[in-house]
Parts: structure tokens; C-alpha cells; sequence
């Protein structure tokens, strides 16, 4: 088994996942006082409340005063859609939420924003982000936008972290990825001819993992299914399209040429 050094230097790509965890905040609720040094009358006798009695009814009398002021600064009533910061709030929620990257008509529909408010929005959630403090960023990943950790804290968590469809590829089923990423669309046969040796089982393989899909047929005889990569292919490599893969070298590109 192939370790993630050697998985990673097949591709030379780094591994990012679909999203990042966001801490939620709350304000401290007011602190009741004691209510033993309080006393009063009941209606019937006159005698002194218990400590019962006299609890509830400093709480009846104050409740309209029990809000904390600093706690309605933290969490608003409303949420004003008319301020850009709480659309750019909205719009982080909603990429926090979504599994998968989505574009800006998806966004803009789930909020009720129109697509330049979307647009003003993730500028500001970049240039938040953007600060050294801040541990994520927006990317896009197969023409969607999602929020991935950056790189550098990938770095350190992708151990804990990582993607476990990549988990246990080989160095064969890595080679075959590869073949199929760079040479899309390409049948069996062809995949075969570049590595020298029988792909059914790496193909199959590579499927199941959710990273290479059939895409249609060959128009020759026998019409041979083709295969291409998938959206997850994408997404875990960190690519808004196909055309970001590294560029290969000359000698580099000759592994991927099919021998006539």
C-alpha cells in the first residue's frame, strides 16, 4: 500500500476537502440574584414568602428587564438582508451548509439575493477570510464555490482529515486515474495500451470510489465504452475544471500518448 507521499506525488496535487467547521456563539443569559434576602406579603395573611415565593416573584417583576443589552448586540432580533453584512452572513451560512460546491444562481435562489448581492457577498467573505487569523477560504471546485480549509492548515490536519476514497488507492489505481484524467475520454482498451497490463479491476475500482464515471460510447466498431472523471474527482483535488491539471512535460505527456 502506497503511502500519502507516494499517492500524492503521482498527480502532484493537493487533496482538499468540501467544507470547514464554524464555532457557534452564544451571549451569557443574566444571573438571577438570591432570592433569600428578599421578603414581601401574600394576599391572604401577611406572612413573609418563603424563599420559593419570593424567587418567582422577583422574576415576575423584572422580566421585562432581564435582557442583557450586550447579549441583543450578539444576537440580533432580525437579520436585516438590506445590510451587505448580514448578506454576507447569509451567504456563508449557506456554504457552510451545502455538502457539495455550488454556483452563484444556486446561492442566490436558496437566499432570495440577486446574483450581484452573491457576487458582493463573497467578495467581502474573501477578504475576510483573507486574514492571517482565518484558517479557510473560498475556492472554486468544478465550477461550484465551496469553503475549504487553506493549505497550509490542510497541511497540518489532512492526516486526521483527509478524503477516504483516497485512502487506499495504489499505485496502480493512481496510474490508471491519471491516464483516464489526462487522456478523457478513453476506453478500456486504450487505458490498457498506455500501462501495458489488464485495467478491468482498477476501472472498477475507480468507479466505485465515485472519481471515474462512464461517459459515453466510442463511435467504432463495437462501440467501447469511454470514461471520464467525476465531479468528486474534482472536488478532491481541488480543480474548478479539468483544464487546471498541471500541465505534464514533454516526457511527462509521452505516458499518456497511445502508441499507434
Amino acid at each position: 500500500m502506497e503511502n500519502d507521499q507516494d499517492i500524492q506525488a503521482e498527480l502532484d496535487f493537493e487533496i482538499f476537502p468540501a467544507g470547514a467547521n464554524l464555532a457557534d456563539t452564544a451571549g451569557a443569559k443574566p444571573a438571577v440574584p438570591d432570592a433569600s434576602g428578599l421578603s414581601g406579603e401574600n394576599s391572604a395573611g401577611g406572612d413573609e414568602l418563603d424563599g420559593a415565593s419570593q424567587k418567582q416573584a422577583y422574576d415576575t417583576e423584572n422580566a421585562e428587564d432581564s435582557t442583557d443589552p450586550e447579549d441583543s448586540e450578539k444576537i440580533p432580533l432580525e437579520i436585516d438582508l438590506g445590510n451587505a453584512a448580514y448578506r454576507a452572513a447569509i451567504v456563508e451560512a449557506v456554504l457552510f451548509l451545502e455538502s457539495e460546491p455550488i454556483d452563484e444562481k444556486q446561492i442566490a435562489r436558496i437566499t432570495s439575493l440577486d446574483e450581484n448581492a452573491v457576487e458582493t457577498s463573497l467578495e467581502i467573505l474573501k477578504e475576510r477570510y483573507s486574514q492571517a487569523a482565518s484558517g479557510i477560504e473560498i475556492v472554486r471546485i468544478g465550477g461550484g464555490i465551496t469553503i475549504a480549509p487553506k493549505k497550509g492548515y490542510w497541511d497540518m490536519l489532512k492526516e486526521r482529515y483527509g478524503r477516504k476514497n483516497m485512502a487506499k488507492l495504489s499505485r496502480a489505481a493512481m496510474e490508471t486515474l491519471a491516464i483516464i484524467a489526462y487522456s478523457q475520454p478513453i476506453t478500456r482498451a486504450e487505458i490498457e495500451a498506455i500501462r501495458g497490463v489488464q485495467a478491468d479491476n482498477m476501472i472498477r475500482l475507480l468507479v466505485e470510489r465515485g472519481l471515474v464515471r462512464e461517459t459515453g460510447k466510442k463511435d467504432i466498431a463495437g462501440r467501447p465504452v469511454q470514461f471520464g472523471t467525476t465531479k468528486e474527482f474534482l472536488s478532491l483535488f481541488r480543480l474548478e475544471s479539468i483544464a487546471d491539471l498541471p500541465k505534464l512535460d514533454e516526457s511527462e505527456a509521452e505516458r499518456f500518448e497511445l502508441q499507434d
